[in-house]
């Protein structure tokens, strides 16, 4: 089991991304008000906070939001989960679908590191069940629906 440390919102792209109380997620949406919800595969990202802390120790003078992270979770090497993992996150349930991004146009954190780690350490996920996410929820991870393959549950 995991820990939620810390959720972001930032209603404009590209940009750092400020520190909420609690955000709410909608199914098949993502964070309300996130400049990144919306019908697609990447409607919340995520960081773990053992990597962020360890690009810290490096000397990065970041801070939560930094890299653009909705969810900074404790407890899981998060990339590698596989894609289809569900992750239960207070009452919302959310299902891994991607691992790392490519970064055409660097961000400020690489511009003055040299470095960033969301293109490798942050995964993206879509909203299954919504709900409100806040820092101290438990962070657990669910088995996924089994189909065959006419889509009904095995």
């Amino acid at each position: 089991m995991g820990t939620v440390k810390a959720v972001f919102t930032s209603e404009i792209k590209g940009i750092q991304k400020s520190e909420a109380a609690c955000v709410e997620l909608r199914p098949d949406w993502g964070i309300v008000h996130d400049a990144h919800a919306g019908k697609w595969h990447r409607q919340v990202s995520l960081l773990g906070y053992e990597q962020v802390e360890r690009f810290k120790a490096l000397g990065a003078d970041v801070v939560n939001g930094s890299f653009g992270e909705n969810i900074i979770v404790e407890g899981f090497d998060l990339k590698t989960l596989p894609v289809g993992t569900r992750l239960r996150l207070g009452d919302s349930l959310l299902e891994l679908s991607q691992i790392g991004k490519q970064c055409h146009a660097h961000c400020a954190v690489y511009h003055k590191m040299g470095d960033c780690i969301m293109p490798r350490e942050g995964v993206f996920c879509k909203v299954l069940e919504g709900g409100t996410v806040k820092a101290g929820d438990v962070v657990s991870i669910e088995a996924a629906e089994r189909l065959d393959r006419r889509g009904r549950r095995v």
